[in-house]
Formats: structure tokens, C-alpha cells, sequence
């Protein structure tokens, strides 16, 4: 069964999680986690989304992400996973 629609608006706050295949480690060594960050960061300016709180973990990722507009929150998922 799909999953259900999640709805992205505008001024919404949304909880992210990224996840690494198999729940495998995302991050190897600790520059991994700061290069992560810069990514991170310049995708939030770049799609107008502010991100408020974040939390690394070696297998996953968790975010509180607020777009400025609608799909901002997709389109910055893209930008970070292939930059």
C-alpha cells in the first residue's frame, strides 16, 4: 500500500528524517558530518527553508524544517541528496 500524501505548505513546520540504505551508516568519520551540514544549509537558503533544530546521527538524520513556500521542502530534499 502507498504511502499517504504529506502535505507541504507554505509556513508549516515538517519533521524530516533521512535515513542511510538498510539503516546503514550515513557517516563514516566526522568531517562527513560537517560536510553534511554545509549541504544542508546552503539547499535551506537556497529553497527558502529554515531549519530550526537538527540532530546527526550515524545512520539517520533528523530535521524541523519550515518552507517558505509550498514544494520547498521536496525541492531542498532533492538538492541534498544530489548537489
Amino acid at each position: 500500500m502507498p504511502r499517504r500524501p504529506i502535505p507541504d505548505l507554505a509556513d508549516v513546520p515538517q519533521h524530516v528524517i533521512q535515513r542511510g540504505n538498510d539503516r546503514q551508516p550515513c557517516f563514516y568519520v566526522t568531517d562527513g558530518y560537517h560536510r553534511y551540514l554545509a549541504g544542508l544549509s546552503g539547499s535551506a537558503i537556497r529553497y527558502g527553508c529554515s531549519i530550526r533544530v537538527y540532530v546527526l546521527m550515524t545512520n539517520h538524520v533528523h530535521w524541523r524544517v519550515t518552507p517558505s513556500s509550498a514544494g520547498a521542502v521536496s525541492r531542498m530534499m532533492r538538492w541534498v541528496g544530489h548537489p
